[in-house]
């Protein structure tokens, strides 16, 4: 099973075996419609997302709220990113607020299923997994005035490389990010195919573990082109870790939503509901506005609705959001990671001594 430490302000979880928590064979015997949920959980409004417990006495409030945002880039960027938000959390409900950074979307929807996170921000992709697996329900998404934002899936290639179209990188060396991302694998698969470039028959997909670790991969020339979330790029871009000028865009295609913010679905209704309240009268500080590209607030959302474009390209990309495919998955980017800490350490080693 999963054992999670707590160390130096650090969420992180020590993988022996992936969602090995398995509920009781007559845990939810009696529930009348389940979907593609865990039997962990019931969908009985048929709303796509868990329902809260009915016995009251499984509700949960407790004094301590944990929280973390989606490992998209370096997790210790947002501790101080969102200081402001959870001392807004922290004085708005009343309750003490800790931000946990997570090290992998795997490892922050299994702190969910196990309890361990009351709240979170996950990923486009990872969205379905934390909401059939882990119970996560999710209420809102970065946005500005009234508008959800959303992004974009982008192709990018070095500019001074001679690649002009997605078909001219048959045989070349193309990122994707993680199994379970939707603009970094997911919809990769289900778009490039029509545009002449077919992952797995044209090229083989290498996983960086992250849209960072592609644009900078590209960047540097280990990767010919990879496929990255528009946010992630205009974010780094912003920031100058990269010139946006040394990267030709040739694919960009139309918009996903962003990152959904959800709660664990055994808590209290009535905190539920507070936390709700809290984020969205919050209005983001001008260094969280410049970090997610003029966002301002956080604005309602729903599963069933604004994620059903994202429903749509994990079914058709053959990765339903099930337990069968989150392992799956889990297996493949456990593998690729461990491929990329052997090539780190041989790049190591075999450096030059200063």
């Amino acid at each position: 099973m999963t054992q999670i430490h707590l160390r130096n302000g650090m969420l992180s979880l020590v993988a022996v075996g992936m969602l090995a928590v398995t509920a009781p064979a007559h845990a939810q015997d009696a529930c009348p419609n389940r979907g593609q949920l865990d039997t962990l959980y019931c969908d009985e409004n048929r709303d796509l997302v868990a329902d809260a417990p009915k016995d009251r006495a499984k509700w949960r409030d407790p004094s301590t709220l944990v929280w973390a945002y989606t490992p998209v880039e370096d997790p210790a960027v947002y501790a101080n990113i969102f200081k402001p938000f959870t001392d807004h959390l922290e004085k708005c409900t009343g309750k003490r607020t800790v931000y946990y950074p997570v090290q992998s979307n795997a490892a922050e929807i299994e702190a969910m299923r196990s309890g361990r996170l009351h709240f979170a921000g996950f990923s486009t992709g990872p969205t379905g997994f934390a909401v059939n697996l882990a119970g996560a329900v999710p209420f809102a998404a970065k946005g500005v005035g009234t508008e959800v934002r959303g992004y974009n899936l982008l192709a990018i290639v070095k500019a001074s490389s001679p690649y002009q179209k997605l078909e001219d990188l048959k045989g070349k060396k193309v990122a994707h990010t993680s199994p379970s991302s939707n603009s970094g694998n997911l919809a990769p698969r289900v778009l490039f195919p029509d545009l002449g470039l077919k992952p797995d028959d044209d090229y083989k997909p290498l996983m960086s573990g992250g849209h960072d670790k592609s644009v900078l991969g590209v960047n540097s020339g280990d990767y010919d082109m990879a496929a990255v979330a528009s946010d992630v790029f205009e974010r780094m871009a912003t920031r100058g870790t990269i010139k946006a000028a040394d990267f030709r865009i040739i694919y960009k295609s139309p918009v996903f939503p962003t990152s959904s913010f959800a709660h664990a679905h055994d808590l209290k209704p009535e905190l539920a509901d507070k936390l709700k309240e809290c984020f969205y009268s919050f209005r983001f500080t001008p260094a969280m506005q410049k970090e997610f590209n003029g966002d301002d607030r956080f604005l309602p959302i729903t599963y069933q609705k604004d994620w059903a474009v994202v429903r749509d390209v994990a079914e058709k990309s053959g990765t339903p959001y099930n337990k069968a495919a989150y392992d799956a998955e889990a297996k493949r980017e456990a593998a690729a990671a461990a491929k990329r800490a052997e090539e780190l350490r041989l790049k190591q080693q075999n450096a030059p001594k200063q």
